[in-house]
């Protein structure tokens, strides 16, 4: 079922029996999980169907410390989020991922890549993806073609990867309109939280659109589902009755914000040309492929972060600027235009390069970053034009950033040299050692993580292994901002089945 609310009279009251507040990859995996159970589920859209450039002004702030893209134009503010124009590349975190690394500070999930198992196999069907199966000698024997680089697979291993084409948008919209047990309401932006008497329980959220129309939702469970930045912005600025806001005692909301740094980090010149498919992908096309990654062993020996290596033909890749540099215009859809545009043009430029460089890549670098309390999400003293404080990111990075990824390349080279197989060329913010700083070309993956944390210490994380808010019974985040660490992998996967396991938990509750 559709309700517009503007259309709505004003302070209307809408109930339910578990309301989420997003509807992007989180919030509608968690509805159409749902969808044929007996009871009602309210799914709240700030935005309508289609891109609405009031509406995405909502998400515009002020950024500081590491080069940023604009706010406005990082996330999608419609039904569907920013699945309307995501890459689809998928793949799960690694087993590492979930464990205490000693080197690497507030590290360590509550939960293990076992405990996620089942939900990275559902997953893959709600974004239509091929089996939940990620080895490479798997793939190898189902697609031709895909020959690895003769590295030792002790140092070096193949992370292969899936694509979906899915938008959740065009997919899913007619069976939410069309179920009878989710009741989406677009344009109804939540503005604040409300918790009882007890300040134990969210009693209600308060929604308001542009039409100046103001209700009121009432559940018995709420979802935050509006993404990272989003879902802290509105713990922040719900304070009426917490100053610090709600899930706020420790102050932990907002902090740890993480994103993958993507960045153009050396160059492989390849002895001879070496015929493969592994490592390329085409949109809409491509089944699977692979980057390269550094085995758990080595990463602990060498005390590094997670992260992976792509290719792109060095003949393309000198033409092609970083997306840091062409995605800085507010709007998204003329950032995705200058991005494209140049894109075409390096494209071109590249065909018609010929010589050693045929056989010659540029490394661009997908690696977590490490958690900071530092890298944070504040309100700032603006208002948005619902009243409601904006927010604001900075982005900090540190020396152990920096390090993990000069330290890829040197794996990647002394491997590269013992093989024969060819040479590696640090780019240059790389050769200095003593430098920890990251060029202001660094691009990050529009890869919101962390905000609110899990951990089962209250001191430690904003929600705890079932994603519940500590010290609120009903209310709950869905999505990325409840990763401790990111991992090397883009998070919409995992997002989604750490989405679908609260879904699952939320059934033994009501």
């Amino acid at each position: 079922m559709h309700i517009d609310a503007r259309k709505l009279p004003n302070q209307s009251e809408i109930t339910g029996d578990i309301c989420i507040v997003g509807a992007g990859a989180a919030g509608i995996s968690i509805a159409l999980d749902w969808m044929n159970r007996n009871y009602k589920v309210i799914l709240l859209e700030g935005g309508g169907f289609e891109y609405d450039d009031e509406v995405q002004e909502l998400y515009n702030g002020k950024t500081s410390g590491q080069k940023y893209f604009p706010l406005k134009s990082a996330r999608l503010h419609y039904f569907g989020g920013t699945t309307g124009h995501w890459a689809g590349m998928c793949a799960p975190m690694d087993d590492l991922d979930f464990k205490k690394r000693d080197w690497v500070p507030h590290s360590g999930w509550p939960i293990t890549k076992k405990d996620l198992d089942p939900y990275y196999a559902k997953a893959q069907e709600t974004l239509q993806l091929g089996p939940y199966n990620y080895d490479f000698e798997y793939w190898r024997k189902e697609l031709p073609d895909l020959k690895p680089f003769p590295f030792d697979k002790n140092v070096v291993w193949n992370k292969m990867w899936q694509f979906s084409i899915a938008r959740f948008g065009k997919e899913y919209k007619k069976p939410v309109v069309k179920s009878k047990s989710i009741h989406l309401y677009t344009y109804a932006n939540a503005v604040e939280l409300r918790l009882d008497d007890t300040k134990k329980r969210v009693s209600e959220i308060k929604v308001a659109n542009h039409s100046g129309k103001n209700h009121t939702v009432r559940a018995k469970h709420f979802i935050m589902a509006c993404g990272t930045i989003q879902n802290a912005r509105m713990l922040l600025a719900s304070n009426t009755q917490t100053n610090k806001g709600i899930g706020n005692q420790n102050d932990l909301v907002g902090r740890y914000f993480q994103e993958h740094l993507e960045v153009a980090s050396a160059e492989l010149w390849l002895a001879k040309q070496f015929p493969t498919e592994l490592y390329s992908w085409s949109y809409g096309e491509t089944k699977a492929s692979a980057e390269l990654a550094i085995a758990e062993s080595v990463q602990r020996e060498y005390k590094m972060l997670n992260g992976t290596a792509s290719l792109t033909p060095l003949r393309i890749a000198q033409y092609t600027k970083p997306r840091m540099e062409t995605w800085q215009d507010s709007d998204p859809r003329k950032s995705a235009d200058n991005m494209f545009a140049n894109w075409r043009e390096a494209a071109k430029k590249g065909e018609k390069e010929t010589g050693n460089i045929e056989h010659a890549y540029s490394l661009t670098t997908r690696i977590e970053q490490a958690p900071n309390p530092n890298s944070r999400i504040t309100l700032g003293s603006e208002k948005d034009s619902l009243g409601v404080p904006r927010a604001n990111l900075h982005w900090e990075l540190t020396a152990l950033d920096k390090y993990s990824v000069r330290k890829i390349y040197q794996i990647l080279g002394k491997q590269a040299g013992l093989s024969e197989f060819g040479r590696i060329r640090l780019n240059e913010f790389l050769r200095d050692e003593n430098d920890p700083t990251f060029p202001d070309s660094t691009n990050g993956g529009w890869h919101h993580m962390g905000t609110t944390r899990m951990s089962d210490d209250p001191k430690k994380g904003v929600v705890d292994a079932n994603c519940k808010v500590h010290g609120v019974s009903n209310l709950f985040i869905a999505g990325a901002a409840c990763f401790p660490t990111s991992g090397a992998p883009n998070p919409t996967l995992t997002l989604t089945a750490l989405s679908l396991r609260l879904s699952d938990h939320l059934k033994g509750l009501v």
